[in-house]
């Protein structure tokens, strides 16, 4: 009788990070590729540290550089970043009014889709995450995206 191996995932302890940003886009690759490797050491994927972090991160840093804090670099984003070996949890926060996800509907479908030089963030956010949620506060706006290891 054949006996099955189980292969354990080595556990990986909690590691976090946070950044105060300018609403400068020219600071947003230093920090996705510290998200990276962050993930790369917690053992995700290829395509999750190639692809959906990369992507994710800086459409959600993007825009609440540009559409939250509409580009004035004295307003700040703030960036909190958990990984274990089981998810990502980013939070990004700026000090825009926000907006309500649902009304961010906008898919490929849509008719004005390839004319809008906009819109995009949101649905790619959606595809390449596990969760996008967000809240709205007297302060600002959070947007936090999840994304399961396994």
């Amino acid at each position: 009788m054949a006996t099955r191996t189980r292969l354990r995932v080595p556990s990986v302890k909690s590691t976090s990070h946070s950044w105060a940003l300018a609403s400068d886009t020219r600071l947003i690759t230093p920090v996705v590729e510290h998200i990276v490797g962050m993930c790369q050491a917690a053992g995700f994927s290829s395509r999750h540290c190639g692809l959906n972090v990369p992507v994710a991160v800086t459409e959600a840093l993007a825009n609440a550089m540009q559409q939250g804090n509409g580009g004035d670099m004295t307003r700040q984003v703030t960036v909190s970043v958990q990984v274990s070996s089981e998810r990502l949890v980013v939070e990004v926060t700026d000090e825009g009014a926000g907006f309500e996800l649902a009304e961010c509907e906008r898919t490929p479908d849509h008719s004005d889709w390839l004319e809008r030089e906009d819109g995009r963030g949101i649905f790619l956010m959606r595809q390449l995450m596990d969760r996008v949620e967000n809240r709205c506060f007297d302060a600002g706006h959070l947007l936090r995206l999840i994304l399961h290891r396994v």
